[in-house]
C-alpha cells in the first residue's frame, strides 16, 4: 500500500513537472529582428548584442532571432519599416535613412552639413528633438526603444580627391533610395544613382558608378577600396543613427516585464555599439590608409563651401521634416 501510494505520488509529481515544462514552453516567444548588415559590421553586432542580452536575462522565455542582410525584405532595405509596421517583421535595428521614406522626421539626420559632430548627434538624440522623432515613429505603428549608431557618412570615388563641390561635377555616385540624397548630390553637380547595397559593389567594380558614400565602418569591413575606390573624403556631411524598434501590435502582446526587458536591453546594446563604433573610427581610418587609399580631410572653409552649395536642399527639406523639429535640433546643437 505504501509502495503504491509512493508510486502514485511520484507519477503525479512527474506529470506535474511535465505540465509545467509544457506551460513554460508554451509561454516562450521568439521575435524576428531585421537588420541590413551582418555581424561583420557594428550595425549587425548591435542586433546580435540585443539578442544576446535578451536571451541571457529572459532565461529562454523571450528570444530574438536576427535576420541580417535585409533577408526579410528580399534585399530591399527601404521596405524594412513598412514590413515591420505591417507585422511581417517583429522588430528591427534600422537606419534612419532607410526608414525616412515612411517617417519624414527621420530626414532630419540627412540634412546636408547640418550635424557637425558626435556631440551634436548626442544632443539631438538625447533631448527634445530625439523625443519628437520617437513620437513620429510611434505614430506610424512602430515602438522605438533606443538609439544606436551607423556614423557619419563619407564620400569615396575612383577618379580623384574631392575637396570642393566642383570635384563632384558629373560623378556618378551610388546613393540609397531617399529623395533627399538625390537632391543633395544634384545640388553638388553629381549624378546620383539609387541602388541597393547588394547592387552597389558590382556597379563600383565595373565602373558603372564612380563613387559611393558610407560610414568608415562600412568602407573598411566591405573593403570598398578593392572595388576601385582609391579616394576617400572625410566630410561628415550627414549622420545615420540606428534605431531599435518593435512592431506596435507585437509590443502590446508582451507582458510589462517583457517590454521592460526589451527596452532596457535595447538601450544597453545601443550604448555599447555606439561607444564601440566611435572607438574604432581612428583604427579603421589608419587601416584604410595603409591599404593605399588617399584620404582627404576638409578644412573649415572647404566644409563651409559644401554647406553653402547645399543650402537650397536645407531650405526645401526643413519644412517637409517639420520646422519645430528642425528648430529643436538646431537649439540642441547650439547648446551642446
Amino acid at each position: 500500500m505504501t509502495l503504491t501510494r509512493h508510486m502514485t505520488h511520484t507519477t503525479i509529481g512527474l506529470a506535474g513537472a511535465a505540465l509545467l515544462t509544457l506551460a513554460v514552453s508554451a509561454q516562450a516567444r521568439e521575435l524576428s529582428v531585421s537588420t541590413v548588415l551582418s555581424d561583420a559590421f557594428p550595425w549587425g553586432q548591435a542586433a546580435e548584442k540585443w539578442a544576446e542580452l535578451v536571451e541571457e536575462r529572459s532565461e529562454g522565455e523571450l528570444t530574438l532571432r536576427v535576420y541580417p542582410n535585409s533577408q526579410l525584405v528580399s534585399g530591399d532595405q527601404t521596405r524594412e519599416f513598412s514590413a515591420m509596421r505591417s507585422g511581417l517583421i517583429d522588430a528591427a535595428v534600422g537606419s534612419t535613412i532607410n526608414w525616412s521614406p515612411q517617417v519624414p522626421a527621420l530626414n532630419l539626420f540627412s540634412l546636408p552639413f547640418f550635424i557637425p559632430d558626435e556631440a551634436a548627434v548626442d544632443a539631438i538624440t538625447g533631448g527634445e528633438a530625439g523625443e519628437m522623432v520617437f513620437e513620429a515613429i510611434e505614430s506610424r505603428g512602430v515602438v522605438p526603444l533606443a538609439w544606436g549608431e551607423n556614423g557619419f557618412r563619407q564620400v569615396s570615388n575612383s577618379r580623384g580627391p574631392i575637396t570642393e563641390p566642383d570635384d563632384l561635377d558629373g560623378l556618378k555616385i551610388r546613393v540609397v533610395g531617399s529623395p533627399l540624397f538625390q537632391d543633395t548630390f544634384n545640388a553638388l553637380g553629381a549624378d546620383p544613382t539609387q541602388m541597393s547595397w547588394t547592387d552597389a559593389q558590382p556597379a563600383l567594380t565595373t565602373g558603372a558608378v564612380d563613387g559611393q558614400e558610407n560610414p568608415l565602418s562600412v568602407f573598411d569591413v566591405a573593403r570598398i577600396d578593392q572595388v576601385g575606390q582609391a579616394h576617400l573624403t572625410l566630410w561628415n556631411y550627414m549622420n545615420d543613427p540606428l534605431i531599435f524598434a518593435v512592431n506596435q501590435q507585437v509590443w502590446q502582446t508582451l507582458s510589462e516585464e517583457q517590454q521592460t526587458l526589451l527596452r532596457e536591453t535595447a538601450l544597453e546594446a545601443g550604448e555599447w555599439e555606439t561607444a564601440m563604433t566611435r572607438e574604432q573610427e581612428s583604427e579603421r581610418l589608419a587601416a584604410i590608409q595603409e591599404r593605399g587609399v588617399t584620404v582627404t580631410e576638409l578644412t573649415d572653409a572647404q566644409y563651409q563651401a559644401f554647406a553653402d552649395a547645399t543650402q537650397s536642399v536645407y531650405e526645401k527639406w526643413a519644412p517637409r521634416i517639420g520646422e519645430p523639429l528642425v528648430e529643436a535640433a538646431q537649439a540642441a546643437i547650439d547648446a551642446r
